[in-house]
């Protein structure tokens, strides 16, 4: 039985340790605080703070730490543990370039699941080369859908996929809200909102044309629907919303950047 390790057991990697024990694995994973070990453990894996342990005794290492601890995790980690390691990263910014200068003879890929994980729909990118590729793939897809991407489209997919449930959650309550202030029960209003949002995404699943055609034939003379449409127009929704992508992809960009400098700095020793 291959051993896999989840470094950061918090949300995104309590998935992932389900998603290794799903697959057969004997999963250890590591944690920062006694909470977080308590609740690893809870889950019926071996729970501990001590990375390089965790690494040295696993074959797939899955690295979820948020990308500003991750010089640190890379200082507590002797180098030549990775070697002959599988290493799967799940940090938003972090590129292949900088984990293949940390973990030098080690088969490295990234992907970008997103919280849909705890219903097992994540849908999850993927990047990388080796002949782990099917192995990573099978992982991922037991909580949910894989896509396989270039590099160069990650951080568009963080902001839009890995960020993505936020801003769709902003905008359920939002319409949630303006249906309460209309006189509708939040309850009512918040399971009608979510039965809209399932069916328009099949919907427009099924449809397989533009999204505007869908919303074209909602749309009549003089009627409601053109009346709100007006609105979010003059509210400037959807260019707010183009600019929340872009944002969002922006700053994984920068982090990915600065997680790089500090690698070469504080790790490689490069001025």
């Amino acid at each position: 039985m291959k051993t896999l390790c989840v470094l950061g057991a918090g949300t995104i990697g309590s998935f992932l340790v389900k998603a290794g024990l799903s697959q057969g694995y004997r999963v250890i994973a590591t944690g920062r605080s006694e909470r977080t070990l308590l609740r690893v453990k809870s889950l019926g894996v071996e729970a501990t703070n001590d990375n390089a342990y965790a690494v040295r005794d696993s074959e797939i290492v899955l690295i979820s730490v948020k990308p500003q601890h991750f010089p640190e995790l890379a200082t507590s980690i002797p180098r030549g543990l990775w070697k002959g390691k599988l290493v799967i990263s799940v940090m938003a910014g972090v590129r292949l370039d900088t984990l293949r200068k940390v973990m030098v003879d080690a088969q490295v890929f990234r992907a970008m699941p997103n919280v849909n994980a705890v219903v097992n729909m994540s849908t999850t990118a993927i990047t990388g080369e080796g002949p782990g590729r099917e192995l990573v793939d099978s992982l991922f897809r037991s909580i949910g859908v894989t896509y396989w991407v270039n590099e160069d489209m990650m951080d568009v997919w963080t902001a839009l996929v890995g960020s993505g449930p936020a801003f769709i959650s902003e905008i359920v309550d939002g319409l949630v809200l303006g249906a309460v202030s209309s006189g509708m029960p939040r309850d009512l209003a918040y399971s009608a909102v979510l039965d809209v949002l399932k069916g328009t995404a099949e919907n427009l699943k099924n449809h397989k044309g533009h999204p505007v055609e869908v919303r074209d034939n909602v749309t009549t003379p003089a009627g409601t629907t053109i009346r709100g449409l007006k609105a979010m127009e003059e509210r400037g929704v959807k260019a707010a919303l183009i600019e929340t992508v872009e944002s969002s992809s922006r700053r994984a960009s920068e982090l990915g950047k600065l997680i790089d400098e500090r690698i070469r700095r504080e790790l490689l020793g490069d001025s």
